[in-house]
């Protein structure tokens, strides 16, 4: 099931249409009060959000979804009339899973959720029942949860899963194109500053652990020795 949360009604109900069309359960909701009703009784398998609606917007409700256990995990597509780097620097930030400025195609629409799904899915069926350890930090990705000297720390989906790659991929180097094709499903010289500012924001999460990600000048991340 996909949830369209979008204000403009012919968009709304053009996606819903679409999506149906292709073999996929939509529904549509016009505000994020609506969203937050249907939530109550069942749990989409990724949500299409709009940032510009009514009341709360969808940057805030975006934060509110990864700030909760039961939808922190539910992928989320930002649809926006905003398309600057900024703008998706922001959104990433806050937890989006992928960003499609309006006006976009409805094929490349689908494409992409596709794409989200296909991620989203492969990560759930590679979670391993062992936890993950660097040093002090521990991840069980089954709990979805990650500790440092036994401390429970919180991150976004995007920190989270940065980490967990980093940990899978111990010693090696990472180029930012790499991160941004694997976490957020494309790569960019113009978007590397979006992997700059999560591994800033996961190092100062992660207390004296996050020196264990290293910096690579000019080429990208690794996670270091965790003897």
């Amino acid at each position: 099931m996909i949830y369209c949360v979008e204000d403009d009604a012919g968009i709304r109900e053009l996606v819903v249409y679409t999506l149906q069309n292709t073999g996929m359960e939509a529904r549509g909701f016009s505000d994020g009060a609506a969203l937050t009703a249907a939530l109550r009784s069942a749990k989409p398998d990724l949500i299409l959000l709009d940032i510009m609606l009514p009341g709360e917007d969808g940057i805030s409700i975006l934060r509110r979804l990864r700030s909760l256990p039961d939808t922190a995990a539910i992928p989320v597509i930002l649809l926006t009339a905003k398309n600057t780097e900024y703008d998706k620097v922001i959104g990433l930030d806050s937890g989006a899973d992928d960003y499609i400025a309006k006006p976009f195609g409805m094929m490349e629409l689908v494409a992409r959720i596709r794409a989200v799904l296909r991620r989203s899915q492969d990560k759930l069926l590679s979670a391993d029942s062992h936890p993950l350890t660097a040093g002090a930090i521990s991840i069980d990705e089954r709990a979805h949860t990650v500790c440092v000297s036994g401390r429970d720390v919180q991150l976004t989906l995007k920190e989270y899963q940065l980490l967990v790659l980093l940990m899978k991929n111990q010693g090696a180097v990472l180029t930012r194109d790499v991160l941004l094709e694997n976490i957020w499903g494309y790569g960019s010289e113009s978007e590397t500053r979006t992997v700059d500012v999560h591994i800033r924001t996961l190092r100062q999460k992660l207390g004296d652990s996050g020196a264990l990600i290293e910096t690579v000048r000019g080429v990208g991340y690794r996670m270091g020795a965790s003897g």
